[in-house]
């Protein structure tokens, strides 16, 4: 059963342009393998509402896809272990 998602994930303030567009690049593939990838929209660097790992900024990235309902688990994973993501968060979205 496939279900509507949105994820935010924010990335290390620190990366160059080329780093971090990389890292977009790659996740928006990891994405597109596995979901259907709807819209891929670049906030770009914000400040943090709290510091996280000792940054108060982020390069923000936000997302929706249409996936199957254990894809959401294997993407948090990849952003857990993806080096220059310092925080993500996957939501169910409403039809």
């Amino acid at each position: 059963m496939t279900r509507k998602y949105e994820t935010i994930f924010i990335i290390n303030p620190e990366l160059s342009e080329e780093e971090t567009k990389a890292l977009v690049e790659k996740i928006k593939g990891t994405i597109e393998a596995s979901a259907q990838l709807e819209s891929i929209d670049e906030w770009g660097k914000r400040k943090l509402a709290y510091p996280i790992d000792h940054f108060n900024e982020g390069y923000y990235v936000l997302a929706n896809f249409t996936a199957d309902s254990n894809f959401p688990r294997e993407l948090e994973r990849i952003f857990r272990i993806t080096d220059g993501i310092i925080k993500d968060i996957i939501v169910k979205r409403e039809k």
